[in-house]
């Protein structure tokens, strides 16, 4: 999928639809995903599931940081093996939050996050099987102001800081689900929010890809979105065959690497 070009096209639709109905929205908008559907899956057929699941709160504390857990169950799939996962929220102006490419290491799929909402939104998680075909599973969610704003950082600490990971590994069960903790600190600047002292648009600044491997096997990559929050998170199972090490590649938009690993023993 040329999911740049689907970006854009989507953005340009959002764009007319938020800034007409902007005043009228009060609450989560069903009306957006159809269009937004539209942009990003051009004439595809698409399936509601339940195998796929989005755990949140209904109203987040904060719409800069919003928890949800994306799960597949696969014994409910019966035979569909979920290869490639979009998570969209559709009222943000860049509603692509991350795609996460999934492998057989994962065994029963099970991530959590954290991402941002710029208003009250339902949360869309698209499934892709290898042979294309596309399933959809929804949630609503409370939350707003997370996008935009204004922003005044220490531009030189801001990038100190930036790409200083953290990644632990859990009750390791060789052989069975053993739970990861990702963390990378980053600004995740979505190039939406403003200068506090100029106004003017701060450039965006943002992680846009993690991949995650097993003894130099692929686990997981993240195609990742500015739709995800500050400090990127991801807490996910993975099936270790034999003692080895997590590895992480993470790279942010303007270029720059951060590696990390750990090594897990039974």
């Amino acid at each position: 999928m040329k999911t740049k070009q689907f970006l854009v096209s989507s953005l340009a639709i959002f764009g007319l639809l938020i800034g007409a109905s902007s005043s009228v929205i009060a609450e989560p908008n069903p009306t957006l995903w159809p269009v937004m559907k539209e942009a990003f899956f051009e004439k595809r057929a698409m399936q509601e599931v339940t195998f796929m699941k989005i755990d949140a709160p209904r109203r987040a504390e904060s719409g800069a940081q919003v928890p949800v857990t994306y799960s597949i169950d696969n014994a409910a799939a019966n035979g569909v093996k979920i290869t490639k996962l979009y998570a969209f929220v559709d009222a943000n102006p860049i509603p692509l939050t991350a795609t996460y490419h999934l492998t057989d290491a994962l065994g029963d799929f099970q991530l959590a996050t954290r991402i941002r909402f710029e208003t009250d939104a339902f949360v869309r998680l698209v499934g892709e099987d290898a042979k294309g075909n596309l399933y959809l599973a929804s949630r609503e969610i409370r939350a707003a102001g997370g996008c935009g704003g204004t922003v005044e950082n220490d531009e030189a600490a801001t990038r100190a800081a930036a790409g200083k990971i953290k990644m632990k590994v859990e009750e390791v069960k060789i052989g069975a689900a053993t739970p990861a903790t990702f963390n990378i600190k980053h600004v995740m600047r979505t190039g939406l929010q403003r200068d506090l002292v100029s106004q003017g648009f701060v450039p965006a600044f943002y992680i846009n890809k993690t991949e995650f491997t097993y003894n130099g096997k692929p686990v997981m990559t993240v195609d990742v979105g500015v739709g995800t929050a500050e400090d990127p998170y991801f807490k996910f199972n993975f099936v270790p065959t034999e003692p080895g090490k997590l590895e992480v590649l993470a790279t942010d938009n303007e270029g720059k690497s951060f590696t990390h690993a750990v090594e897990v023993k039974s």
